[in-house]
């Protein structure tokens, strides 16, 4: 079985926010930080990216602090967005997705499931949703359809021997983590699923859930899957920049 390297991409922060917003219902009065990542995963010679982050007019709207293009990230390590040619969108939130348009000749996955609420159901429009998307994007996205540059993920699916896509919703409708044999054993970049590692330590959600029930299904099926509690990696915590090894600026290789 082939065997990969993960590497976590800072390409902003830290923010800080509430406790409450990292975990769900609790540390209200407590400031917490948190960063914003993409993922690369190589091996075999193949690169399969992972999230696309923000593309650099969004950042600047939202005043993103610590914001480095992702295009300029990936580049520290050798990986050119332009040649990428796997891109897996977690889910459809602004931070992971909007930077889909920075990768304009790899083909997206992303889950059927995700797709079909986010782009297609009137209820994805409503503010609750609104506020977590990016209608540029969204658009981008939806013009991929019946191309051959979107793959629709039906439920969990090998993307590449060793790396598989799974269903793990909660956080959104269809969120997907993805699996990679590495030599430390299987290793789970499960973006949102969890923010930061405690998520995962407490059994506690973060905040924005759309199934809680669902949620607390898809911990056990990422922790059964994971060789290890320690690879089992968050969506946002600033330990992935602090307690891995450095390989170029604001880049770590987590496995």
């Amino acid at each position: 079985m082939p065997e990969y390297e993960i590497y976590a991409l800072k390409y902003a922060g830290p923010l800080t926010s509430s406790g409450a917003f990292i975990m769900w219902r609790k540390d209200w009065e407590k400031q917490v930080q948190r960063n914003y990542y993409l993922w690369c995963v190589r091996g075999e010679g193949e690169t399969v990216i992972v999230d696309a982050g923000v593309r650099p007019d969004l950042a600047k709207e939202k005043n993103l602090n610590g914001y480095v293009s992702p295009v300029e990230v990936l580049s520290r390590i050798g990986v050119k967005a332009e040649e990428v040619r796997h891109l897996v969108l977690t889910h459809i939130h602004w931070d992971h997705s909007s930077g889909v348009g920075l990768f304009p000749n790899a083909v997206v996955y992303v889950q059927e499931d995700e797709f079909n609420f986010v782009i297609k159901n009137p209820i994805a429009n409503r503010p609750v949703f609104a506020a977590t998307a990016d209608p540029k994007s969204k658009a981008y996205i939806a013009s991929l359809e019946g191309t051959k540059r979107l793959n629709l993920v039906k439920g969990d699916r090998e993307l590449l021997p060793g790396i598989e896509c799974l269903l793990a919703p909660g956080h959104t409708v269809a969120l997907q983590a993805v699996a990679v044999k590495t030599a430390k054993g299987t290793a789970i970049v499960g973006s949102d699923c969890a923010h930061t590692f405690r998520n995962y330590r407490e059994d506690w959600p973060s905040c924005l859930i759309v199934d809680l029930v669902g949620w607390m299904k898809s911990y056990d099926k990422l922790k059964k899957k994971a060789s290890s509690p320690d690879l089992l990696f968050p969506g946002h915590d600033p330990l992935m920049t602090s307690n891995y090894q450095e390989v170029a600026r604001d880049v770590t290789r987590l496995a």
